[in-house]
């Protein structure tokens, strides 16, 4: 070495070999204090240590399910079951029960409290469930560890591990565990609006039951009919159906220009459907279809609620031609026995962007529903529906004047006509006295003024001279203005959510 004698040389080799040695023992004796390797193996045993490790991965949203399982399970006859928590420190990995069982490869560990993340398993109700924790497990299989691995950030989803048993016993262990996630399933019955966690795993929220009546359906008789006697008709003849050899399986489409009451109808659906579970999936939500299918599938009866799917039959970023993500509904539509009570319901703005597709692949829809622009009779019941709880007062001559200049518009727009009006006679005076048509008139001359043409796209009134309620001659927003017109696109294929 330049610089350095022989025996400076040697000398700090030796110190270097004694410093290596001072560490691998140090590793040594560290790995035999590990106190969850040592439970591990001092449970199991040499004879079990040999067995392999038997894991299993399960989606994220399952988490609480896992947990339900775990607990039904637990409580079982001649079964003793002792949970231990591990705590890992920060910035270190998850740990996996291989290396539990060879005490080799892992993060720093100590036996805890298990911890507990606060899960949903109902509306307004929750669950603690374990992120990170060791069942030692003794029953008629004799001794063996089951291991819970949660959700975190950065890792795999959940996870159940279980080691100590021959293979075949180990998958009967996880085949109970999955026969009572099944049959336990918190989700099912619930309604639930479906989403994309952080990591884009499929995320489930229970949400209340819509409360939406009937008579709050404002659409022609025979239109309503149709679509109860599809919906409906077949869940209370499903035993009768399945008898004539009939299939339970259906797809129904709602369709018609924005802002006209599909998803309101959707509504009213969600709430007559007691007994099955209800998913509904809205913008990014769609692309997670095919899981939500077979989640449907195993809690059926079940219906599964797709809004505004023209917005995905248009979507190419998944490369050029026909949208993946269509097929994939398609499939998922077709992917279930015909005798399984699902039920499809989709809306869209453009029917004639999924009818090639439909076509082509027939079966998938079974009655496809026009959702049209309120008549005259249909906006005097939406005027009336709206105004319920606000003190009016027109005459009927009054009533007529607004449902004649109304003409060609949305349920949407006629709601906020009225929320317009209101304030309007609250600018005059408040509190609140009464609408009068002096207001209802004022709020619909704005509405109906050229500068309003964007408001009026979004809640789904045309701007065509000709079509305009009252004339007007305005135009529609051209591509490249505030938002580019992709984001214009997808405000206007969902009227109501902005005002202008």
């Amino acid at each position: 070495m330049p610089g350095f004698s022989e025996e400076e040389a040697r000398e700090f080799a030796a110190s270097y070999r004694s410093f290596l040695e001072w560490v691998h023992a140090e590793f040594n004796q560290q790995r035999e204090r590990n106190e969850v390797v040592a439970l591990v193996q001092d449970f199991l045993g040499s004879q079990r240590l040999a067995h392999s490790v038997v894991s299993r991965n399960l989606a994220p949203f399952e988490h609480v399910n896992l947990q339900t399982a775990l607990d039904a399970w637990s409580q079982e006859p001649d079964r003793s079951v002792a949970l231990h928590g591990i705590s890992i420190p920060p910035h270190h990995g998850t740990v996996s029960l291989q290396q539990l069982v060879a005490g080799e490869g892992m993060p720093p560990l100590g036996l805890s409290a298990p911890s507990l993340i606060d899960l949903p398993n109902g509306p307004g109700s929750t669950l603690a469930c374990v992120m990170l924790a060791a069942l030692l497990v003794t029953d008629r299989r004799g001794e063996y560890v089951v291991l819970v691995v949660g959700p975190v950030e950065h890792e795999h989803g959940l996870l159940v591990e279980i080691a100590g048993l021959p293979v075949g016993a180990a998958q009967a262990v996880h085949a109970e565990l999955d026969e009572l996630r099944r049959r336990l399933n918190v989700y099912r019955g619930h309604v639930l609006d479906v989403g994309i966690g952080a990591m884009g795993n499929v995320a489930l929220t229970f949400a209340d039951v819509p409360t939406t009546a009937r008579e709050d359906v404002v659409l022609p008789e025979q239109v309503l009919n149709r679509v109860e006697r599809h919906a409906l008709e077949v869940s209370t003849h499903r035993d009768a159906l399945r008898a004539a050899g009939q299939h339970l399986k259906r797809g129904l489409l709602l369709f018609g220009p924005p802002g006209t009451g599909k998803t309101h109808t959707t509504r009213y659906l969600i709430g007559r459907m007691q007994g099955y579970t209800r998913l509904v999936l809205t913008g990014r939500a769609l692309h997670v279809i095919g899981a939500i299918a077979e989640l449907a599938r195993d809690l059926q009866p079940a219906m599964i609620v797709l809004e505004d799917v023209d917005l995905v039959a248009e979507d190419r970023s998944f490369g050029p031609g026909p949208s993946p993500v269509l097929f994939e509904l398609l499939d998922a539509m077709d992917g279930a026995a015909p005798d399984a009570d699902l039920l499809f319901v989709l809306t869209t703005n453009r029917s004639d962007l999924l009818e090639p597709a439909l076509a082509a692949r027939p079966g998938r829809v079974d009655v496809a529903v026009e959702i049209d622009l309120p008549d005259a009779d249909a906006r005097r019941t939406l005027f009336a529906l709206y105004a319920r709880d606000v003190p009016t007062q027109l005459s009927e001559a009054e009533l007529d004047e607004v449902v004649a200049r109304s003409e060609g518009v949305t349920a949407s727009f006629l709601k906020e006509l009225l929320r317009r009006a209101v304030l309007e006679s609250l600018v005059e005076r408040t509190p609140l006295q009464t609408v009068t048509a002096a207001h209802v008139s004022r709020a619909l001359d704005d509405l109906l003024d050229s500068s309003q043409q964007v408001t009026r796209s979004l809640l789904g009134v045309g701007n065509d001279p000709e079509e305009l309620p009252g004339g007007g001659g305005v135009g529609t927003l051209p591509p490249g203005q505030s938002g580019g017109w992709s984001s214009y696109r997808v405000m206007r294929g969902r009227p109501g959510r902005y005002r202008g």
